[in-house]
């Protein structure tokens, strides 16, 4: 039980760190869709974020939408949130790693 603990706390963690760095606009619905009040809205935007993801071929949908889909669904599925804290966590270093990179040019 402690490791399910462990990996929810790790997904919180780096979900918190994502939700910093976004625009306060967009935090608050991120924030909002996080809370466990507002799983019936979370479910179905994951899944058709997810279905928008696949169809990234077509001019309306983009691959980014695959990427928010499954950190919205991982908030519900205990499975994938390990996977997700990673891509998140090494997601996040990357872009602060480029901007730091940036900023000395």
């Amino acid at each position: 039980m402690a490791v399910r603990t462990d990996q929810a706390s790790n997904f919180d963690r780096q979900a918190r760190r994502l939700e910093a760095g976004l625009p306060v606009r967009i935090r608050s619905v991120f924030r909002w869709l996080r809370q466990p009040s507002s799983r019936w809205v979370r479910i179905p935007a994951a899944l058709l974020l997810i279905l928008g993801g696949i169809f990234s071929f077509l001019p309306v949908f983009g691959l980014w939408m695959l990427p928010l889909g499954v950190l919205l669904i991982a908030e519900d599925i205990p499975f994938l949130r390990r996977p997700t804290a990673r891509v998140l966590a090494w997601g996040i270093d990357k872009v602060k790693s480029w901007k730091a990179r940036r900023k000395a040019r």
